[in-house]
């Protein structure tokens, strides 16, 4: 079943369509809600409510419209509202990445993957977000636009940056690329 036709199947009520929604794209939708949030369960938490809204907005979805884009769009508003609910609440985990051993060089040389992951939680948000989208879930600039409701020239910018940031950090950890 194509998009289109599940989109039909969802609109028409078909109770075997939201499963197979939900099949189709979960990879990808906790996969920038994990990148986003950092942490399994809030990801898990961000993307069940990403499909609840989803679910119910399907009634108005226009079928000429690409359904990846608009989930990833409705993911990117919820963990950026997560993380906004989440700003505003102290953290006592704060105080223990500041005692975190941070000299330059990496102990384990192997470890390039986890430096990358070092680096990209240190991201701004919607940094983070732009980087995912592009790298991890390869969507053009394009769909990139509509799914965080930016123009293309600033998707552009916020990856270039995403990516000074990221060749930044790695550099100051000792990790040259």
């Amino acid at each position: 079943m194509d998009d289109r036709t599940l989109v039909e199947a969802l609109q028409a009520g078909d109770p075997q369509a939201p499963r197979l929604l939900i099949e189709r794209f979960q990879g990808v939708v906790f996969g920038l809600c994990y990148r986003m949030m950092g942490h399994r369960q809030d990801a898990e938490d961000v993307a069940q409510d990403t499909f609840l809204r989803a679910l119910r907005g399907m009634a108005g979805f226009d079928v000429s419209r690409q359904v990846r884009p608009w989930l990833l769009g409705i993911a990117a508003n919820r963990c950026r509202t997560a993380l906004s609910r989440r700003s505003r609440r102290p953290v006592l985990a704060d105080c223990v990445e500041d005692q975190v051993d941070h000299r330059p060089g990496l102990t384990d040389p192997d470890d390039l993957a986890g430096e990358l992951e070092k680096a990209l939680g240190r991201l701004r948000p919607h940094y983070r977000m732009v980087f995912t989208l592009y790298h991890e879930q390869n969507l053009p600039y394009e769909e990139i636009g509509a799914a965080i409701g930016r123009p293309i020239g600033t998707v552009k910018t916020w990856l270039h940056r995403a990516r000074a940031e990221l060749a930044e950090h790695l550099s100051r950890r000792g990790v040259h690329c």
